[in-house]
């Protein structure tokens, strides 16, 4: 490919990553189905990698970023430049998160701004990206600018985790290692492990999750051996605990309330086998996926799956109680912002009374679904309190028939009744677990 052929690849793909950053930080749009819409028109791969590897660090670091920009360019840009904008951020992290050669990250960031329609602003961009390789950047002393954080994360956490905040926010802005989980059903994690070094990946094997590996390296799943044949599903270790702490028994009849897309419900069957399993999930487009993800993994055993409201079992409920509920509630995520770092910039304070909310009339809508001696575990990917260990305090108080039951230090660390795994501890993901027993009134 000749130099020119290079540069312009280059420029199309820097103003890709700022026109993407705009949807998310402007629009608020998504950033994962967004990235699903935008990677497949890229031919090369490693032009896919790069806009990832952009978008991802101008994520993670943008308050940081901003800094630099508004203390060295005097006049805010119009918001009909916001391309442009976007764009000095992204020449920024190809320099500090990215480490890229300087001269080719300038020359195809300043050929991007003539991409974007703006030729008039080459120089600004040229200029500004060439003082950041001269000069030491601006620094600010407030942490939400220094950890590139909102406000009202970083003030929520501070109240919730006031000796781990530090980590936590630093955890935010660190890459997650991609975590496997082997089907039970189809190899043991000695022969999986085995298959992917003939192959050429390596991967460790973890004290817990029982059944999960963590790649020294992330690689396309499609890419891994056994992948087609059913030996792997991509699922983080604190996501599988939540199975491993509802402890599935063959025979058992098993509710996995908002279940899309699939992945637990696929481990709830490789832990347990034959069970009678019921899948909810209110969007029938998310349910389908259950579907594809059980299909992939050859499980045979019947799985009936439902589109419905998880808090109107009238509608949908046979009326036979369940021995085991797994309430894996919508949350404001906030303990997987590795994964998903538009999550900061797209989640609101205001967000958290309705999530509250719904997650009080799921526990109180399913509760009465479980037989007396059955257990629910309640869990979200949530580091905050009022989702967390306050919710289920509130639910204990308001139910005499339920019982906390304890989760050794493999769950993270005690939180009210319940455990809470921080992002980055181990590896995984931030996760809270509370496994709660419905006392048989004889």
């Amino acid at each position: 490919m000749s130099t020119a052929a290079t540069n312009s690849s280059g420029a199309a793909i820097r103003a890709l990553a700022a026109t993407t950053l705009v949807a998310v930080l402007e629009q608020g749009r998504s950033l994962r189905p967004l990235l699903a819409e935008r990677l497949p028109t890229i031919a090369d791969p490693r032009d896919r990698a790069l806009l990832e590897a952009l978008v991802f660090a101008v994520l993670r670091h943008r308050r940081r970023y901003e800094y630099v920009i508004d203390s060295w360019v005097p006049r805010p840009l119009p918001a009909a430049q916001n391309a442009v904008r976007a764009l000095l951020l992204v020449g920024l992290a190809q320099l500090d998160a990215l480490s890229l050669p300087p001269h080719a990250a300038l020359s195809a960031t300043a050929e991007a701004t003539r991409t974007l329609g703006q030729p008039k602003l080459v120089g600004l961009v040229n200029g500004l990206l060439r003082r950041a390789t001269r000069e030491p950047w601006p620094q600010s002393s407030d942490d939400g600018i220094r950890l590139s954080h909102p406000n009202w994360l970083l003030r929520a956490l501070r109240r919730d985790w006031p000796e781990h905040w530090p980590q936590i926010l630093a955890a935010n802005n660190e890459q997650a290692p991609q975590w496997l989980r082997v089907n039970a059903r189809r190899a043991s994690r000695e022969d999986a492990v085995a298959r992917l070094a003939e192959a050429g990946f390596s991967a460790q094997t973890p004290a817990f999750p029982t059944m999960a590996l963590r790649m020294d390296q992330p690689s396309s799943p499609t890419a891994l051996p056994g992948w087609d044949a059913g030996w792997l599903s991509v699922h983080d270790g604190s996501a599988q605990l939540a199975v491993e702490a509802l402890a599935p028994q063959a025979g058992e009849r098993i509710l996995d309330a908002c279940a899309a897309p699939g992945g637990k419900s696929a481990h709830i069957l490789e832990v347990a086998g034959a069970v009678e399993l019921t899948a909810i999930d209110l969007e029938p487009g998310r349910l389908a996926r259950v579907r594809q993800t059980l299909d992939r993994l050859g499980h045979r055993i019947p799985v009936t799956l439902i589109a419905a409201d998880a808090t109107q079992p009238a509608r949908w409920w046979d009326k036979t109680p369940y021995d085991a509920i797994l309430l894996d509630a919508p949350c404001s995520a906030t303990g997987i912002i590795r994964r998903q770092p538009d999550i900061k910039w797209n989640r609101r304070a205001s967000d958290l009374p309705a999530l509250v909310k719904t997650q009080a009339r799921l526990l109180k809508a399913l509760w009465p679904l479980l037989r007396p001696g059955g257990r629910m575990l309640y869990a979200t990917c949530s580091l905050l309190a009022a989702e967390n260990h306050e919710q289920i305090a509130a639910f204990l108080a308001r139910n005499p028939d339920a019982e906390a039951l304890e989760l050794d230090a493999r769950y993270g660390h005690a939180s009210g009744v319940g455990r809470q795994r921080l992002p980055g501890e181990d590896g995984m993901d931030g996760f809270f677990y509370a496994l709660l027993l419905k006392r048989d009134p004889h």
